[in-house]
């Protein structure tokens, strides 16, 4: 039966909220999608907590899970009315929220993505399915990432070894072999160094074309030094965020080095692309395509070093696949929140390393 789902999104670079309108049928439709940018203050408040800071209040807690509930209603709200969509012929919304902080190998693991459902639910009048990823943590896993199930759906094809491969704050693969168990884990940081050593130096969001790093070089000292951060070399199943990889580790790393502004951004796009390339060589090395989604396709400097990397290997766009590579993760929640819905698990153990899979999410109705 054909049904329409509202998937909701903003990653770890917390650049916008990507919202997308799915329509379920033999394969899902992309019926419309928009990204809707942060208030400033409220991104700088996101940003500043993934790396680490704390609120000063309770109270401030609190509000700030209401801002962002209240923010993603307005973005769901404005699609619809975009789209012309009335809001009773939508299912559900999947809406993933902001990962604020990501500890699934602490003392007493934990994942927190904020803004409130309840929220969500009141404002747009649609059941919202959230919070998908505690559950898996709960049962051992990472929490993270959850989109290799989607990916599998969408992206696997019996005639070659596939990897996807997401290049948002955090990069993250999804490996789709011929057969066998589709694995998934974090290459760690894919964007998010980069768009922050942009934006302190150039007063730019994000490098655009990566015209900043291209204007720079390569300084083997300060790559080999973030390389050797003992996090690149654990194996799968592992996760990340900006609580690990944040400026303060860059600038740890260059003490005692003099590194202009301009090299440090093309060493941190380097960083990014051997990261990912070393990831695939050891853990699927007969991969013949790798289907790259999120902001980073957008990057061509990006996509040229780790093309570089991978001579005898496709890299392409999803889009070549008939996926929308800027909304593949709000499009893969709006899934989710089909697969909850249907009493199905959205976890794959392969990926996460949880005890078994597990539906995800819990539902609030409208």
């Amino acid at each position: 039966m054909s049904e329409l789902f509202l998937g909701l999104m903003s990653g770890t670079s917390a650049d916008g909220i990507d919202a997308a309108l799915v329509r379920f049928e033999a394969t899902p439709q992309l019926v419309a999608a928009r990204t809707y940018p942060w208030v400033p203050e409220l991104r700088a408040q996101l940003v500043a907590l993934g790396q680490g800071g704390d609120v000063t209040s309770l109270d401030a807690l609190g509000e700030l899970e209401t801002r962002i509930g209240l923010a993603f209603a307005e973005a769901a709200n404005a699609l619809m009315r975009e789209a012309e969509v009335a809001p009773a012929s939508v299912r559900a919304i999947g809406s993933h929220g902001q990962t604020v902080r990501h500890r699934p190998a602490a003392r007493h693991p934990f994942t927190w993505q904020m803004g409130d459902a309840s929220v969500l639910a009141e404002r747009c009048g649609i059941t919202t399915v959230a919070d998908f990823r505690r559950r898996d943590v709960a049962a051992g896993g990472q929490g993270a990432p959850l989109m290799p199930a989607f990916h599998a759906a969408m992206l696997h094809a019996q005639t070659e070894d596939r990897a996807v491969l997401n290049l948002g704050g955090i990069g993250n693969f999804t490996l789709l072999p011929t057969s066998g168990q589709v694995l998934g884990f974090d290459t760690g940081p894919a964007n998010a160094l980069m768009d922050a050593w942009c934006e302190r130096h150039t007063g730019q969001a994000f490098d655009a074309s990566g015209a900043f790093a291209a204007s720079g070089q390569v300084h083997a000292g300060l790559l080999q030094r973030l390389l050797d951060d003992a996090w690149f070399a654990l194996p799968p199943p592992k996760s990340t965020g900006r609580e690990q990889f944040h400026l303060d580790w860059v600038e740890a790393a260059l003490q005692a080095l003099a590194v202009s502004p301009a090299d440090v951004q093309a060493t941190l796009l380097e960083l990014s692309a051997q990261t990912v390339t070393d990831a695939l060589k050891a853990t699927q090395p007969g991969t013949r395509r790798v289907l790259v989604c999120g902001g980073g396709v957008h990057n061509p400097r990006l996509l040229d070093r780790i093309a570089a990397h991978l001579p005898e290997v496709v890299v392409e766009s999803t889009a070549v696949h008939g996926l929308d590579p800027d909304y593949v993760e709000a499009m893969g929640f709006a899934w989710l929140a089909r697969e909850t819905l249907a009493g199905r698990p959205g976890n794959l153990p392969s990926v996460t390393g949880a005890a078994g899979p597990r539906v995800l999410g819990a539902i609030h109705p409208a």
